[in-house]
């Protein structure tokens, strides 16, 4: 390594459940293959079906480049055989990925939306589809089955789901955004945080050029896009499941304004801290050696976001592990911080306000949730942890 340059992070990006590497070979069950616009599909028969009768579209959510389906079906049978049930219940299932996961929303909702045509051009007999999908695949299909409604096509979809999608905002820490782009060369993980889908996703984004932080024109833009189609789609049932529980308990031992991660060795003295609310908060201290550079990042009235009740994304622990990978040394006091708030999965309030963020959704009045029904984990589990309690919940609300 040069005196004058610091270890490259190669690969590392920021991933979810259905997103990780697998271990060995996949064994994926016999499938055909769509070819959609941006993105392409894998279709597995129902038990017993010659051909599509009852399909059930699932997107995939978001990660950087080509969907990987086969670690996407991985994930969907590794803890929970989601597929295999589905299709022991003879439903038809079809995966649905995209050419580029990072890509604008509306652009991968062409894919579903000629997804949903094809299923319907080939089914057999007049079975209601479900359409849905995992975290941000909740987003896109919402999009696209509302913009097909505007356009007054047909989508025949009698049910639409989403699994811990981030209806009203994600959350990266901003320290962590800001981290990604003071590494002092191009990387994936600064590419990952700063693209079209995460900047539409998430609820605060670092911005590289100003150093603000604030929600991004893309977001802004996407929710006018959202309100321009009605914001969801109106003909079929609207479900979710949040991988955060609903009575107002997150991360117990992540206690807010503690030292997350520290990095030594490389980036020395960096350390990012878990978000605490008040005026000028100090959310990270970054420190690099070449070029000599450091900066601290600090917010203005956020809520206690990363010990919040939601879906977990193991951020300082995938950080953490690129570093020592580089030779660094790394003391991780918190592996995992809240990604997809409750409020936000099952779209019941937003979380600027502390009392909103932790608010106890199970003793609020149902209507006020823009779904029509929904269900929250018992325990908090990882982002689009595929668990038992929360398929079959799915499963039971299937149209006939």
């Amino acid at each position: 390594m040069s005196e004058t340059t610091e270890p490259n992070v190669g690969s590392f990006t920021l991933g979810g459940h259905l997103t990780a590497e697998p271990a060995g070979p996949i064994e994926v069950p016999e499938h055909e293959e769509w070819t959609l616009p941006n993105g392409f599909a894998w279709v597995f028969l129902g038990e017993g079906n010659r051909g599509l009768v009852r399909p059930v579209i699932m997107a995939d959510g978001f990660s950087l480049g080509r969907s990987k389906l086969d670690s996407l079906y991985q994930g969907l049978e590794s803890d929970f055989a989601f597929v295999s049930e589905l299709r022991r219940r003879g439903r038809d299932v079809i995966l649905l990925g995209y050419e580029e996961r990072s890509a604008s929303i509306l652009a991968n909702a062409q894919a579903v939306k000629a997804a949903v045509m094809r299923a319907i051009a080939e089914q057999q007999g007049d079975a209601r589809l479900v359409v849905g999908g995992f975290s941000m695949g909740g987003i896109v299909t919402r999009y696209a089955l509302a913009e097909m409604e505007t356009q007054r096509i047909d989508h025949r979809t009698g049910l639409y789901f989403s699994y811990d999608s981030p209806h009203r905002g994600a959350s990266i820490p901003v320290g962590v955004q800001a981290f990604s782009h003071f590494i002092p060369f191009a990387n994936d993980f600064a590419k990952q945080m700063d693209s079209p889908a995460a900047r539409q996703m998430l609820w605060q984004h670092y911005d590289k050029d100003s150093g603000k932080i604030g929600v991004a024109p893309e977001r802004s833009e996407f929710l006018n896009a959202l309100d321009r189609v009605g914001n969801w789609p109106q003909i079929p049932l609207k479900i979710g499941v949040a991988n955060g529980r609903a009575d107002g308990v997150g991360l117990p031992d992540v206690k807010p304004g503690d030292a997350a991660l520290r990095i030594d060795r490389i980036y020395p003295g960096t350390t990012f801290y878990t978000q605490a609310q008040g005026d000028d908060v100090t959310a990270a201290y970054l420190n690099r050696r070449f070029p000599k550079a450091e900066k601290t990042i600090t917010t203005n009235d956020f809520p206690e976001l990363d010990g919040a009740p939601g879906g977990t994304l193991h951020t300082y622990k995938i950080l953490a592990e690129a570093m020592r990978k580089l030779g660094g040394k790394a003391d991780l006091r918190h592996e995992d911080v809240c990604f997809v708030p409750s409020v936000s999965a099952v779209a019941i309030r937003d979380f600027d306000q502390q009392a909103d963020l932790y608010m106890n959704i199970g003793g609020a009045d149902p209507a006020e949730s823009e779904l029509d029904d929904f269900r929250c984990s018992s325990t908090t589990t990882e982002h689009t942890a595929i668990t038992e309690e929360l398929c079959d919940w799915l499963m039971d609300r299937l149209p006939a």
